[in-house]
């Protein structure tokens, strides 16, 4: 009895060792997924600011544009 239930106690022991090396490489996949995320959202952030920047030089100088018109309008 004592032989069997070592057999079962070490297959157990075994199985929990293997689970927990699968535990362990899912683990660190996660993570260098979380850094590679981390990285891909920073430099998202950099090119939204970059874009609104951007954006913003746009929209004045096409109200600059907007304004002349106006003026040459008015002048004519």
């Amino acid at each position: 009895m004592s032989n069997t239930l070592e057999k079962t106690f070490s297959r157990e022991l075994e199985r929990l060792e293997r689970r927990l090396d699968e535990l362990v490489t899912i683990t660190n996949q996660l993570k260098d997924e979380n850094r590679s995320l981390r990285q891909r959202q920073d430099t998202l952030i950099a090119e939204r600011a970059t874009l609104l920047q951007k954006n913003e030089q746009v929209r004045s100088r096409v109200e600059a544009i907007v304004g002349r018109l106006k003026a040459m309008e008015h002048g004519s």
